[in-house]
């Protein structure tokens, strides 16, 4: 629909991979407060027993290392749809719609 408007193939790119990094960043975010509330909850329901698995965490590097890897997989996953979307012409995108 952008390409029928005048943008130009770089355009329609970026903005597709920068809505997959947008997306991914969002979803590797949500899966750290998730985690961090599941360890959470592992911590306060084993407080008082004698488990061996008391005060689990996770180092804060391997918790940015990750979302550096999420990131950069979503990058690659998003240029896929990307030259997708660039390689079809305006006029055949508008008579599937």
């Amino acid at each position: 629909m952008r390409r029928a408007l005048g943008a130009t193939p770089a355009e329609v790119r970026n903005q597709i991979i920068l809505e997959s990094v947008f997306l991914t960043m969002i979803a590797g975010v949500m899966g750290i407060i998730l985690g961090a509330g599941v360890l959470s909850i592992i911590n306060n329901l084993t407080k008082d027993l004698d488990f061996p698995y008391t005060n689990p965490t996770v180092p804060i590097p391997y918790v940015l290392g990750a979302l550096l890897i999420m990131v950069i997989l979503g990058t690659l996953i998003g240029l896929i749809p990307a030259q997708r979307a660039v390689s079809i012409k305006p006029i055949d995108a508008l008579r599937e719609e």
